[in-house]
């Protein structure tokens, strides 16, 4: 069964390639959804596909990329329906 992931990262995490970072974990995990910059100079990343792929990628957002500094991930997993054709960078 499908699940989704709504992650908001906060820190350093636009200008140090976050996004390309969560694009390419995400692709890695089979999963689909998106990953944008917010205004406040955070991330939202929504990701659907399995549950244990969702929990890795959890993890991968904690770590960031080399020249990141992520403070915090506030994130919940829900059931979901396929949206999403592939994991994009909005």
């Amino acid at each position: 069964m499908t699940k989704r992931l709504h992650a908001t990262v906060t820190g350093r995490v636009q200008g140090v390639y976050y996004r390309a970072f969560v694009r390419y974990h995400a692709q890695d995990g089979h999963l689909k959804g998106f990953a944008r910059n917010l205004s406040n100079g955070g991330v939202q990343v929504l990701a659907e596909g399995p549950e244990d792929a969702l929990n890795e990628l959890v993890a991968r957002l904690r770590d960031g990329p080399p020249g990141s500094v992520v403070r915090s991930v506030d994130w919940h997993i829900e059931e979901g329906e396929t949206e999403y054709d592939s994991f994009s960078i909005l």
